[in-house]
């Protein structure tokens, strides 16, 4: 046994230098974005005329279990400011609970306002929240699909802020910014939305403006309907339904458009549950995508860079694995070149895991600067975080690796704004995270072995890098563990 450990450990080693590349190459991707970004290929392209002649327009909302925010939904999408006789609203209502009932209650309200708003319902949940889309769109009466998730609160001129730049015909998709109406609810909320804001305000942004391809995010968006049905329609064999459509529209030839200053509130998930699952679909669902995308993508006749960048953008959540690789061989790595002296071998790891955390550290803080000063003080704890998360997300991601498809889990919302408090029925949307917080409590004991291996040859400058580990993991357990005793409690 222990002749086999011996013969493990370089190998191990070898596999952590190996993922730190790998996540070097991933910082080199996010300081390239920001040379982009301040490098822009020409101007900004001018906000189009109205056309004479409005088209109509659908607007689909899937629901499954939004007791807290579907009737905020009918509400906002019933304000959108249409021209009545070219307006639509299909509530694509798959839920089980009550929500059922509060959705009926509030259409039927409005459709004495003479808002043309129909429920379209189901016998099964069947390909999910694609399953829906597909069924609504049979019974649709627009030439353009809007979308919006329950959460989503759209502002009574989106349409006329997005429909105009359908008036190119190769235009398929317009995609708007999300912003985060909770975003100042907890410290948590504030991370989440450091988290998410580059993905739109730069790799977006930066997308658009080379001519590359990039992804209509599920919600906040507009499809043209021939766009759709030109692409394959949707389907339900990846849990990102959105990116999968996505690509193969614009491998059929469409182009896509993104608006920064046109934002959408919605709701970031207050529960570690509740992200933990989004991040997970989210994982699960690109690598999917990626597999099914990726040979077709690569054999077409297309630009390098565009091919380049749809590989760095499908295969961007590899990187969870790649970092967990790196937490797991950090032990073996460090024990099996004690020999050369711990000093000397940190020279060589620690520049390293320096540098490309530092590209990524820089590239949230480039956004923080950007977007306001108030999201800075949420930076220190994000790589804390997201060490916590790796380990569920990094398991999505080698399901996503070897299995298509899978059961859509809902992120639970819960109708918040601001500081609100959780609403008293919030407990029964509960998810699980026991198994979680057994698995994080297991690789925090594991995270002090290099710890204590510093700490005992008194190499106190690698200390700090080898603490943020067990801290990251101990934040996950004690938010796990703060949410799930009131939940038990209130049940």
């Amino acid at each position: 046994m222990r002749s086999l450990l011996s013969a493990l450990i370089p190998v191990l080693t070898v596999v952590h230098f190996g993922a730190l590349f790998g996540l070097c190459l991933y910082g080199a991707h996010r300081i390239w974005l920001i040379r982009c970004l301040y490098r822009p290929k020409g101007p900004a392209a001018p906000q189009p005329a109205p056309p004479a002649d409005l088209p109509v327009v659908t607007v689909q909302l899937p629901l499954y279990n939004e007791r807290f925010v579907a009737q905020r939904l009918l509400d906002a999408a019933a304000r959108l400011d249409w021209p009545r006789d070219r307006f639509q609203i299909q509530v694509l209502d798959d839920s089980d609970d009550d929500t059922r009932q509060l959705v009926d209650e509030r259409a039927a309200r409005w459709r004495g306002e003479g808002i043309d708003i129909a429920v379209v319902r189901r016998t099964g949940r069947a390909g999910y929240k694609a399953g829906a889309l597909a069924h609504g769109l049979a019974t649709a009466r627009g030439e353009f699909i809007a979308v919006f998730d329950a959460d989503f609160i759209p502002a009574p001129g989106f349409l006329h802020a997005t429909v105009p730049w359908f008036a190119d015909p190769g235009v398929g998709m317009v995609q708007t910014r999300w912003g985060f109406c909770n975003a100042d609810h907890s410290w948590f909320t504030g991370i989440q939305a450091l988290l998410l804001g580059p993905h739109f305000s730069i790799e977006h942004r930066v997308r658009y403006q080379q001519g590359l391809f990039f992804n209509f995010n599920g919600t906040a968006g507009v499809w043209r309907r021939s766009a759709i049905a030109s692409a394959g329609g949707w389907q339900s064999d990846t849990v990102t339904e959105d990116l999968d459509l996505s690509y193969r529209a614009q491998l059929a030839g469409w182009r896509f458009v993104y608006r920064e200053e046109c934002r959408v509130p919605s709701e970031l998930p207050v529960t570690m549950a509740a992200l933990r699952s989004q991040q997970q679909r989210w994982a699960k669902g690109s690598v999917q995508t990626a597999r099914k995308i990726l040979p077709r993508l690569l054999r077409a006749r297309l630009p390098l860079a565009v091919k380049i960048e749809a590989v760095a953008h499908l295969m961007a959540n590899i990187y969870w694995l790649l970092g967990m690789v790196v937490m797991l061989t950090l032990y073996p790595a460090v024990t099996w070149r004690v020999g050369i002296g711990l000093h000397q071998m940190l020279r060589i790891d620690l520049p390293i895991f320096l540098a490309t955390s530092g590209a990524i550290m820089g590239y949230f803080l480039l956004y923080a600067l950007r977007s306001g000063s108030g999201k800075l003080r949420h930076l220190l704890v994000l790589p804390a975080l997201t060490i916590g998360l790796a380990p569920s997300i990094s398991l999505s991601v080698l399901q996503g690796l070897c299995r298509s498809g899978g059961t859509f889990e809902r992120t639970p919302k819960f109708g918040l704004q601001g500081r609100e408090r959780m609403p008293g029925l919030a407990f029964l949307y509960r998810q699980k995270s026991i198994p979680y917080i057994v698995m994080n409590l297991a690789l925090f004991l594991y995270c002090l072995l290099p710890l204590l291996f510093a700490w005992q040859r008194e190499t106190w400058f690698a200390v700090p890098l080898f603490l943020l580990f067990p801290f990251g993991f101990a934040l996950v357990i004690a938010k796990d563990l703060a949410e799930a005793l009131p939940s038990r409690r209130a049940l």
